[in-house]
């Protein structure tokens, strides 16, 4: 389930916060399997860049090269590798039978031979990210070496080493604390249920849940699906981060410069969360006051749609 995830990121560009829930739902795993599917299919498109560099380092050819699905196949079994207690035996040989299963005999010995040569070199190095990866020395090159053992592209390294003065013990800080795994937060969305009868839903579901300390509209969630919610279900609320609610509410009490004529336009809407947040908070203002979604791409604004549905004065186009 977690390779189809990334198939599906890769091939039609989806969603991985949207799919997997939606896959989750209709499973029928146990919660402990539901969780090490999250873990696998986000873990691994968070630390694809640093997967493909461990895996470079065990073939000869260039892992852009390598058939997608196989390529899938190995990122998973290499995060297994470098970031779960799975055992590298089982890694490997899950990760085997998972190409067999999805490309055939032919992929099977090249896919063995890969995860064998990382799992080793995960071994020798006891998994330490400068040497798997042969990182630049950080008395040379701080932002290369940085980039490497916090896992983050180069340019992401200097904008935060420049927001931060140059000063690259905050800047590692601020990237280590920027890879942890983060939490799940939803949104209550306004006019539809407020947050505390959100929260609760949540205690009735049996989730331990907190009001966000940022947005008043923000619950997080320490763990379980928040599916399972029926306001989450009805569309009343949703899975966002707070970050993201705070650019809404950031931009609704932002002044209009000249006439304001009660119209607010979301230029790039898909897939639709701020967007929604938005149209509530407009819809508790002056008479008049409405939201323009665009989003040209035909499938975001479905799910553009989805999101402002039943919602009064709000179009997508």
């Amino acid at each position: 389930m977690a390779w189809e995830v990334l198939r599906a990121v890769d091939e039609r560009g989806a969603y991985a916060n949207l799919l997997l829930p939606s896959m989750l739902a209709g499973s029928g795993l146990s919660a402990r399997d539901r969780g090490f599917v999250t873990e696998l299919a986000y873990g691994a498109l968070r630390a694809q860049g640093t997967l493909d560099g461990m895996l470079d380092t065990a073939t000869s050819r260039p892992v852009a090269g390598i058939d997608p699905p196989v390529r899938d196949a190995l990122r998973l079994g290499a995060y297994q590798l470098l970031r779960t207690r799975v055992p590298a035996r089982a890694a490997v040989a899950t990760t085997v039978d998972l190409v067999r299963a999805t490309s055939g005999e032919r992929p099977v010995r090249f896919a063995n031979a890969v995860l064998r040569r990382v799992a080793a070199r995960v071994s020798e190095t006891g998994g330490d990210l400068a040497q798997l990866l042969d990182a630049p020395a950080f008395d040379t090159d701080p932002i290369g070496h940085l980039a490497v053992v916090c896992t983050h592209p180069r340019w992401i390294v200097e904008a935060v080493a420049e927001a931060l003065g140059g000063d690259f013990d905050q800047t590692r800080a601020a990237l280590v604390a920027d890879d942890v795994r983060p939490s799940t937060h939803l949104v209550a969305r306004p006019g539809r249920i407020g947050r505390d009868d959100l929260l609760a839903e949540c205690a009735e579901a049996g989730l331990d849940a907190q009001p966000g300390p940022w947005s008043p509209y923000a619950v997080r969630l320490d763990g379980g699906d928040p599916g399972r919610l029926p306001a989450v279900a009805g569309g009343a609320a949703a899975v966002q981060d707070e970050g993201s609610q705070l650019v809404a509410l950031a931009l609704a009490a932002t002044p209009t410069v000249g006439a304001d004529l009660g119209l607010t336009v979301d230029l790039c809407a898909g897939p639709g969360g701020k967007a929604a947040l938005l149209a509530g908070l407009l819809a508790g203002g002056p008479d008049g006051a409405g939201l323009l979604a665009l989003e040209p791409r035909m499938t975001r604004a479905a799910l553009v749609a989805r999101s402002l549905a039943g919602v009064p004065g709000a179009w997508v186009a």
